[in-house]
Protein backbone atom coordinates (compact mmCIF):
# COMPACT_ATOMS: atom_id res chain seq x y z
CA UNK A 1 0.00 0.00 0.00
CA UNK A 2 2.94 2.44 0.48
CA UNK A 3 4.54 1.83 -2.27
CA UNK A 4 1.70 2.35 -4.48
CA UNK A 5 0.93 5.67 -2.50
CA UNK A 6 4.57 6.87 -3.62
CA UNK A 7 3.90 5.65 -6.89
CA UNK A 8 0.81 7.86 -7.12
CA UNK A 9 2.35 11.04 -5.17
CA UNK A 10 5.57 10.76 -7.89
CA UNK A 11 3.43 10.76 -10.55
CA UNK A 12 1.41 13.79 -9.74
CA UNK A 13 4.42 15.90 -8.56
CA UNK A 14 5.48 14.76 -12.52
CA UNK A 15 2.74 16.08 -14.19
CA UNK A 16 2.49 18.88 -12.04
CA UNK A 17 6.07 19.31 -13.06
CA UNK A 18 5.39 18.73 -16.90
CA UNK A 19 2.30 20.90 -16.71
CA UNK A 20 3.99 24.36 -15.78
CA UNK A 21 7.15 23.22 -17.75
CA UNK A 22 4.71 23.39 -20.97
CA UNK A 23 3.07 26.64 -19.73
CA UNK A 24 5.98 28.86 -18.73
CA UNK A 25 8.80 27.37 -21.25
CA UNK A 26 9.99 29.92 -23.56
CA UNK A 27 6.73 32.20 -22.15
CA UNK A 28 8.43 35.10 -21.55
CA UNK A 29 5.53 35.81 -19.12
CA UNK A 30 3.44 36.39 -21.69
CA UNK A 31 -0.10 36.79 -19.76
CA UNK A 32 -1.74 38.44 -22.92
CA UNK A 33 -1.29 35.80 -25.54
CA UNK A 34 1.36 32.61 -25.53
CA UNK A 35 0.53 31.57 -21.61
CA UNK A 36 -3.39 31.57 -22.27
CA UNK A 37 -3.08 29.90 -25.27
CA UNK A 38 -1.22 27.40 -23.57
CA UNK A 39 -4.03 27.01 -20.88
CA UNK A 40 -6.66 26.05 -23.65
CA UNK A 41 -4.20 23.50 -25.26
CA UNK A 42 -3.71 22.02 -21.90
CA UNK A 43 -6.82 21.90 -21.07
CA UNK A 44 -7.52 20.25 -24.35
CA UNK A 45 -4.35 17.46 -22.75
CA UNK A 46 -6.44 17.14 -19.65
CA UNK A 47 -10.23 16.21 -21.14
CA UNK A 48 -8.62 14.14 -23.52
CA UNK A 49 -6.39 12.35 -21.31
CA UNK A 50 -9.65 11.76 -19.32
CA UNK A 51 -11.46 10.35 -22.17
CA UNK A 52 -8.80 7.94 -23.38
CA UNK A 53 -7.94 6.72 -19.93
CA UNK A 54 -11.60 6.54 -18.72
CA UNK A 55 -12.71 5.02 -21.76
CA UNK A 56 -9.92 2.62 -22.45
CA UNK A 57 -10.00 0.78 -18.78
CA UNK A 58 -13.69 0.32 -18.60
CA UNK A 59 -13.71 -1.01 -22.10
CA UNK A 60 -10.72 -3.70 -21.05
CA UNK A 61 -12.65 -3.80 -17.85
CA UNK A 62 -16.25 -5.00 -19.66
CA UNK A 63 -14.29 -7.25 -22.61
CA UNK A 64 -11.88 -8.83 -19.90
CA UNK A 65 -9.15 -8.14 -23.04
CA UNK A 66 -6.18 -6.00 -22.08
CA UNK A 67 -5.36 -5.50 -25.85
CA UNK A 68 -8.48 -4.41 -26.85
CA UNK A 69 -9.57 -0.61 -26.79
CA UNK A 70 -12.89 1.78 -28.15
CA UNK A 71 -11.45 1.75 -31.47
CA UNK A 72 -12.17 -1.56 -32.27
CA UNK A 73 -15.71 -0.81 -32.09
CA UNK A 74 -15.29 1.94 -35.43
CA UNK A 75 -15.72 5.08 -33.32
CA UNK A 76 -12.74 6.65 -34.71
CA UNK A 77 -13.71 4.92 -38.28
CA UNK A 78 -16.64 7.32 -38.31
CA UNK A 79 -14.99 10.43 -37.60
CA UNK A 80 -12.96 9.94 -40.57
CA UNK A 81 -15.27 8.66 -42.59
CA UNK A 82 -17.57 12.14 -41.91
CA UNK A 83 -14.64 14.64 -42.40
CA UNK A 84 -13.53 12.91 -45.85
CA UNK A 85 -17.08 12.84 -47.21
CA UNK A 86 -17.51 16.45 -45.97
CA UNK A 87 -14.55 17.28 -47.90
CA UNK A 88 -15.88 15.47 -50.79
CA UNK A 89 -18.98 17.05 -50.93
CA UNK A 90 -18.59 20.22 -50.15
CA UNK A 91 -14.54 20.71 -49.39
CA UNK A 92 -12.93 22.98 -47.69
CA UNK A 93 -15.40 25.37 -47.51
CA UNK A 94 -17.84 23.06 -45.57
CA UNK A 95 -15.30 22.77 -43.13
CA UNK A 96 -15.46 26.74 -43.05
CA UNK A 97 -18.49 27.04 -43.24
CA UNK A 98 -19.36 24.58 -40.34
CA UNK A 99 -16.42 25.96 -38.07
CA UNK A 100 -14.69 24.08 -35.40
CA UNK A 101 -17.50 24.20 -33.26
CA UNK A 102 -19.51 23.28 -35.83
CA UNK A 103 -17.44 20.18 -37.02
CA UNK A 104 -17.33 18.69 -32.95
CA UNK A 105 -20.68 19.19 -32.22
CA UNK A 106 -21.88 17.26 -35.34
CA UNK A 107 -18.73 14.72 -35.39
CA UNK A 108 -19.83 13.75 -31.71
CA UNK A 109 -23.81 13.05 -32.50
CA UNK A 110 -22.63 11.40 -35.80
CA UNK A 111 -20.64 8.74 -33.51
CA UNK A 112 -23.25 8.53 -30.73
CA UNK A 113 -25.77 7.44 -33.44
CA UNK A 114 -23.52 4.89 -34.64
CA UNK A 115 -23.28 3.76 -31.34
CA UNK A 116 -26.74 3.63 -30.50
CA UNK A 117 -27.49 1.61 -33.42
CA UNK A 118 -24.48 -0.59 -32.22
CA UNK A 119 -26.13 -0.89 -28.80
CA UNK A 120 -30.01 -1.56 -29.83
CA UNK A 121 -29.48 -3.14 -32.69
CA UNK A 122 -26.21 -5.48 -32.79
CA UNK A 123 -26.42 -6.23 -29.17
CA UNK A 124 -29.93 -7.22 -28.57
CA UNK A 125 -29.61 -9.30 -31.25
CA UNK A 126 -26.34 -10.72 -29.80
CA UNK A 127 -28.39 -11.42 -26.82
CA UNK A 128 -25.90 -9.47 -24.35
CA UNK A 129 -22.96 -11.07 -25.51
CA UNK A 130 -19.98 -8.80 -25.54
CA UNK A 131 -17.81 -11.16 -28.28
CA UNK A 132 -20.43 -10.60 -30.87
CA UNK A 133 -20.63 -7.16 -30.61
CA UNK A 134 -16.98 -6.36 -30.71
CA UNK A 135 -16.69 -8.97 -33.63
CA UNK A 136 -19.03 -7.04 -35.48
CA UNK A 137 -17.44 -3.84 -34.45
CA UNK A 138 -14.36 -5.17 -35.93
CA UNK A 139 -15.76 -5.69 -39.53
CA UNK A 140 -17.65 -2.33 -39.23
CA UNK A 141 -14.61 -0.87 -38.66
CA UNK A 142 -12.58 -2.10 -41.95
CA UNK A 143 -15.44 -1.75 -43.71
CA UNK A 144 -16.12 1.92 -42.97
CA UNK A 145 -11.84 2.41 -43.18
CA UNK A 146 -11.61 0.96 -46.70
CA UNK A 147 -15.17 2.85 -47.94
CA UNK A 148 -12.99 6.20 -46.28
CA UNK A 149 -10.53 5.04 -47.94
CA UNK A 150 -12.02 4.99 -51.41
CA UNK A 151 -13.36 8.61 -50.83
CA UNK A 152 -9.58 9.89 -50.27
CA UNK A 153 -9.07 8.66 -53.63
CA UNK A 154 -11.98 11.28 -55.11
CA UNK A 155 -10.60 14.38 -53.15
CA UNK A 156 -7.72 16.57 -53.87
CA UNK A 157 -4.75 16.66 -53.43
CA UNK A 158 -5.02 19.80 -51.01
CA UNK A 159 -8.16 18.74 -49.41
CA UNK A 160 -6.61 15.28 -48.77
CA UNK A 161 -3.30 17.60 -46.72
CA UNK A 162 -6.57 18.93 -44.86
CA UNK A 163 -7.98 15.09 -43.75
CA UNK A 164 -4.33 14.61 -43.25
CA UNK A 165 -4.37 17.29 -40.62
CA UNK A 166 -7.95 16.28 -39.13
CA UNK A 167 -6.55 12.25 -39.10
CA UNK A 168 -3.79 13.05 -36.63
CA UNK A 169 -4.06 13.91 -32.85
CA UNK A 170 -3.45 17.64 -32.43
CA UNK A 171 -3.95 20.34 -29.18
CA UNK A 172 -4.17 23.19 -31.81
CA UNK A 173 -7.67 22.44 -32.96
CA UNK A 174 -9.37 23.27 -29.29
CA UNK A 175 -11.36 26.59 -28.57
CA UNK A 176 -12.84 27.53 -25.18
CA UNK A 177 -15.81 27.02 -26.30
CA UNK A 178 -15.26 23.51 -27.64
CA UNK A 179 -13.44 22.86 -24.54
CA UNK A 180 -16.55 24.09 -22.24
CA UNK A 181 -18.58 21.41 -23.83
CA UNK A 182 -16.76 19.15 -24.05
CA UNK A 183 -15.65 19.47 -20.27
CA UNK A 184 -19.58 19.45 -19.44
CA UNK A 185 -19.74 15.94 -21.06
CA UNK A 186 -17.22 14.79 -19.09
CA UNK A 187 -18.02 15.55 -15.62
CA UNK A 188 -21.60 14.47 -16.79
CA UNK A 189 -19.92 10.66 -17.36
CA UNK A 190 -17.56 10.96 -14.81
CA UNK A 191 -20.90 11.74 -11.91
CA UNK A 192 -22.50 8.43 -13.44
CA UNK A 193 -19.37 6.57 -13.32
CA UNK A 194 -18.69 7.46 -9.97
CA UNK A 195 -21.67 5.74 -9.13
CA UNK A 196 -21.06 2.42 -10.59
CA UNK A 197 -17.26 1.62 -9.43
CA UNK A 198 -18.14 -0.82 -7.46
CA UNK A 199 -20.22 -2.48 -10.15
CA UNK A 200 -17.30 -1.95 -12.49
CA UNK A 201 -15.23 -4.02 -9.72
CA UNK A 202 -17.66 -6.86 -9.68
CA UNK A 203 -17.82 -6.74 -13.36
CA UNK A 204 -13.76 -7.19 -14.03
CA UNK A 205 -14.57 -10.74 -12.21
CA UNK A 206 -16.03 -11.36 -15.33
CA UNK A 207 -19.82 -12.16 -16.82
CA UNK A 208 -20.26 -15.42 -15.18
CA UNK A 209 -19.12 -14.00 -11.66
CA UNK A 210 -21.06 -11.13 -12.21
CA UNK A 211 -24.02 -12.51 -12.80
CA UNK A 212 -23.89 -14.96 -10.22
CA UNK A 213 -23.23 -12.03 -7.72
CA UNK A 214 -26.56 -10.21 -8.96
CA UNK A 215 -25.35 -8.07 -11.36
CA UNK A 216 -27.73 -7.32 -14.52
CA UNK A 217 -24.93 -7.72 -16.25
CA UNK A 218 -26.59 -6.86 -19.73
CA UNK A 219 -28.23 -3.86 -18.26
CA UNK A 220 -24.57 -2.03 -17.06
CA UNK A 221 -22.70 -3.59 -20.26
CA UNK A 222 -25.24 -1.24 -22.36
CA UNK A 223 -24.81 1.78 -19.90
CA UNK A 224 -21.08 1.69 -19.65
CA UNK A 225 -20.79 1.45 -23.51
CA UNK A 226 -23.04 3.99 -23.83
CA UNK A 227 -20.96 6.23 -21.58
CA UNK A 228 -17.57 5.12 -22.95
CA UNK A 229 -19.33 6.03 -26.83
CA UNK A 230 -19.74 9.76 -25.30
CA UNK A 231 -15.97 10.26 -23.96
CA UNK A 232 -14.43 8.36 -27.56
CA UNK A 233 -16.64 11.04 -29.00
CA UNK A 234 -15.44 13.56 -27.39
CA UNK A 235 -11.80 12.64 -27.51
CA UNK A 236 -11.78 12.34 -30.84
CA UNK A 237 -13.84 15.48 -32.03
CA UNK A 238 -11.51 17.78 -29.46
CA UNK A 239 -8.46 16.52 -30.43
CA UNK A 240 -8.07 13.26 -33.07
CA UNK A 241 -7.91 9.96 -33.47
CA UNK A 242 -5.61 8.60 -30.69
CA UNK A 243 -5.40 5.08 -32.08
CA UNK A 244 -2.92 3.00 -29.78
CA UNK A 245 -2.52 5.21 -27.15
CA UNK A 246 -5.70 3.32 -24.52
CA UNK A 247 -3.58 -0.04 -24.61
CA UNK A 248 -0.37 1.83 -23.22
CA UNK A 249 -2.45 3.72 -20.70
CA UNK A 250 -4.53 0.73 -19.50
CA UNK A 251 -1.75 -1.67 -19.42
CA UNK A 252 0.53 0.85 -17.54
CA UNK A 253 -1.50 1.11 -14.87
CA UNK A 254 -2.17 -2.31 -14.56
CA UNK A 255 1.64 -2.50 -14.10
CA UNK A 256 1.86 0.49 -11.46
CA UNK A 257 -1.19 -0.96 -9.73
CA UNK A 258 -1.87 -4.28 -9.91
CA UNK A 259 -4.89 -5.18 -8.64
CA UNK A 260 -6.59 -1.67 -7.79
CA UNK A 261 -9.72 -1.26 -7.71
CA UNK A 262 -11.44 1.11 -10.47
CA UNK A 263 -11.26 4.04 -7.55
CA UNK A 264 -7.84 4.67 -7.89
CA UNK A 265 -7.16 2.94 -11.77
CA UNK A 266 -9.12 5.56 -13.53
CA UNK A 267 -7.83 8.66 -12.07
CA UNK A 268 -4.21 6.68 -12.16
CA UNK A 269 -5.11 6.20 -15.38
CA UNK A 270 -6.36 9.89 -16.23
CA UNK A 271 -2.76 11.37 -14.48
CA UNK A 272 -1.01 8.86 -17.01
CA UNK A 273 -2.49 10.13 -20.02
CA UNK A 274 -2.20 13.51 -19.42
CA UNK A 275 1.57 13.10 -19.02
CA UNK A 276 2.08 11.17 -21.85
CA UNK A 277 0.53 13.68 -24.25
CA UNK A 278 2.58 16.50 -21.91
CA UNK A 279 5.41 14.90 -23.11
CA UNK A 280 4.82 13.94 -26.43
CA UNK A 281 3.71 18.03 -26.71
CA UNK A 282 7.28 19.48 -25.21
CA UNK A 283 9.23 16.92 -27.59
CA UNK A 284 7.24 18.31 -30.42
CA UNK A 285 8.02 21.92 -29.50
CA UNK A 286 11.23 21.84 -27.99
CA UNK A 287 13.12 18.53 -29.32
CA UNK A 288 12.21 17.92 -33.08
CA UNK A 289 11.23 22.10 -33.41
CA UNK A 290 7.96 21.27 -34.35
CA UNK A 291 9.53 18.37 -37.70
CA UNK A 292 7.34 15.91 -36.15
CA UNK A 293 3.67 15.62 -34.54
CA UNK A 294 2.31 14.45 -31.17
CA UNK A 295 0.15 12.12 -32.66
CA UNK A 296 3.45 10.03 -34.80
CA UNK A 297 5.30 10.33 -31.37
CA UNK A 298 1.88 8.94 -29.45
CA UNK A 299 1.58 5.93 -32.00
CA UNK A 300 5.03 5.01 -32.67
CA UNK A 301 5.85 4.65 -28.70
CA UNK A 302 2.35 3.23 -28.22
CA UNK A 303 2.20 0.79 -31.43
CA UNK A 304 5.69 -0.38 -30.32
CA UNK A 305 4.67 -1.65 -26.90
CA UNK A 306 1.24 -3.11 -28.52
CA UNK A 307 3.83 -5.26 -30.21
CA UNK A 308 5.96 -6.16 -27.57
CA UNK A 309 2.43 -6.97 -25.95
CA UNK A 310 1.19 -9.10 -28.34
CA UNK A 311 4.65 -11.28 -28.60
CA UNK A 312 4.67 -11.45 -24.96
CA UNK A 313 1.58 -12.95 -24.79
CA UNK A 314 1.82 -15.41 -27.36
CA UNK A 315 5.29 -16.33 -25.97
CA UNK A 316 3.52 -16.99 -22.74
CA UNK A 317 2.57 -21.35 -22.64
Amino acid sequence: MRTRTRWSVAIWLSLIALAATFVLRGSGLDLDYVIPKRLVRLAAMVIGGICVAVSSIIFQTLVGNRILTPAIMGYEAVYLLWQSMLLLLLGTHGLAMLGVQGNFFVSIVLMLGYSWLLNRWLLRRGKGDVYVLLLLGLVLTMVIGTFTQFVQLRISPGEFAVFQGLSYASFNRAQPETLMYAALAVVAVSVVIRRTLPVLDVLALGRDQAISLGVPQPAYLRLHLALIAVLVAVSTSLIGPTAFMGIFVANLVFALAPGARHRQSLPLGSVVAIGIFLVAQLLVEHVFNYKTTVSILVNLVCGVYFLALITRARGNP
